[in-house]
């Protein structure tokens, strides 16, 4: 890997700190973003040197390797917030999407109540499609701008996108979202569902422990969890990591976990859902190897 550029990356920065599952090793380069400049420097230097890149929010849907990653992570710092009137927001990529939900709920506007207690970005957010309580991110997203390896900046109408359930078509793409457009809808109760919300995710989740999330996507018809918890895996533990007691679609790192540890309980799951099931899981949480091709 040639010579980071100075001033903005720093070397072999430890990546457990900066994930919620609190695992991973060293980032070869690592870069805090806090500005369009500084995105676009950071990106144009890797694409020049030919390094891989990660652009890493809250690190709440993420696995990075226990060797950590030979590339650059980017920290997305993006966090602005402007309120356009009438329910349109305009938000930086870094903006917590979780405050997002709680804020706008709490004027009043409706359609992000479900992100309240979602520990990402509002990048995070957009990349993944993030939902819960029947409702998505694209539901209410009407622009994204993004940031092209190449250097191009371009702007996504939402008619020009194509979402999925945990899918959006930046997960196809190399760069970076820098910021987007949601559109609201005023409701008297908006702050009332967003509490129900909250206060529903907390008690039936491992909440406020190192986890990702949940672990794997919902097939059709049925949650995961409640199949994990019907072939009885819950409590099973591998090192320091433990299939949650609590919600079966939860890993937790109970102190000490590895990356390994929880790959291992997550291949667990899969070949028992699918042997007694009939049912291919598949993973929400991104695993990010030590080796990364771009």
């Amino acid at each position: 890997m040639k010579t980071a550029a100075p001033g903005l990356f720093l070397e072999n920065i430890p990546l457990a700190p900066y994930t919620t599952f609190g695992v991973g090793g060293p980032a070869a380069l690592f870069a805090s973003i806090n500005s369009l400049a500084e995105m676009q420097q950071a990106l144009a230097f890797c694409s020049e040197n030919g390094i891989p890149f990660i652009v890493l929010g809250k690190g709440s849907n993420c696995l990075f390797d226990d060797r950590g990653f030979q590339g650059a992570v980017l920290l997305n710092k993006l966090n602005t917030l402007e309120d356009d009137g009438n329910g349109c927001f305009t938000v930086g990529s870094g903006y917590s999407f979780a405050r997002l939900g709680s804020g706008t709920a709490r004027k009043g506007w409706s359609g992000l109540e479900f992100a309240s207690g979602i520990p990402g970005t509002m990048g995070g957010a957009v990349y993944m499609n993030a939902g819960a309580n029947g409702s998505d991110t694209a539901s209410i997203l009407t622009e994204v701008l993004y940031l092209h390896a190449d250097g191009a900046i371009q702007k996504y109408e939402r008619n020009d996108l194509q979402f999925a359930y945990r899918h959006s078509p930046f997960q196809n793409m190399q760069g970076a979202i820098l910021q987007a457009k949601v559109q609201l809808t005023a409701c008297a109760e908006a702050k009332s569902k967003q509490h129900t919300m909250l206060a529903y995710r907390t008690s039936t989740q491992p909440y406020g422990e190192k986890s990702a999330g949940c672990v794997f996507r919902n097939p059709e018809g049925t949650s995961a969890g409640a199949l994990i918890d019907h072939c009885g895996l819950k409590g099973i533990t591998q090192g320091g990591a433990v299939i949650s007691p609590q919600h079966a679609n939860f890993i937790v790192n109970q102190g000490g976990a590895t990356a390994q540890d929880i790959l291992g309980l997550m291949q667990i799951i899969r070949t028992t859902i699918r042997d007694k099931v009939g049912i291919d899981l598949v993973s929400e949480i991104c695993y990010i190897p030590y080796q990364r091709e771009e």
